[in-house]
């Protein structure tokens, strides 16, 4: 089982949660959000073990690929309305896509299909106000409705508290989980000690 450590932005934080190696590292590039890592952003040092995922909202393609080019950016994941003429473009200029679907009681899992030539795996969040962040899990029992065809991400009120019950989830296609609120100490600041523990129950799950 993968992870991935989203909603870095403070250099001395990226650092530490470095030294855990998680397989992924999240960066937010959306001005609304209180993760956002603003506009004067210089990434650290990170291993090369560790692929750096972009998040964008709504972004234009150009953009997306400025920032890219920038930070040297491995995923891109988006987590707004973006089309699947968007991914497509994104793919063709060799960018991986994570495609996030919010889901809900009245998810309607038919929204995927356009999407699953296009992205490279698909990420589901906790349907809420806001886009991610909510700090919420939905209710995983929905995933069943999914045909497991692209490998997904799990993403929602993640936290060292309810790792363990990712174990009910195998026979999914579920790829990594996405932690963001569920280890901060505030908006941005990870806890090294909760990613920890977080590492620690995940090789329980492989």
């Amino acid at each position: 089982m993968k992870l991935k450590i989203c909603g870095m932005r403070d250099a001395e934080n990226i650092q530490a949660v470095t030294a855990l190696s998680p397989q992924y590292m999240g960066f937010i590039f959306y001005r609304k959000s209180p993760r956002f890592v603003g506009d004067d952003f210089v990434m650290p040092a990170i291993s090369p073990g560790i692929k750096k995922v972009g998040v964008f909202v709504n972004e234009t393609t150009e953009n997306i690929l400025r920032i890219a080019s920038r930070y040297d950016l491995t995923l891109i994941q988006l987590h707004g309305h973006e089309t699947p003429e968007q991914c497509r473009d994104l793919k063709a200029k060799g960018l991986s896509v994570i495609k996030v679907f919010s889901v809900g009681e009245d998810f309607d899992w038919s929204t995927v299909q356009p999407y699953k030539s296009l992205a490279d795996f698909f990420l589901f969040d906790t349907k809420g106000k806001y886009y991610g962040g909510n700090a919420q899990a939905f209710d995983w029992s929905l995933l069943q409705k999914y045909d497991q065809e692209i490998p997904f991400f799990l993403s929602g009120g993640l936290s060292p508290e309810n790792i363990d019950d990712v174990d009910r989830l195998k026979g999914m296609n579920l790829y990594a989980l996405d932690v963001n609120s569920g280890v901060e100490d505030s908006p941005g600041v990870k806890n090294a000690s909760k990613i920890e523990s977080v590492l620690e129950k995940l090789k329980s799950l492989k």
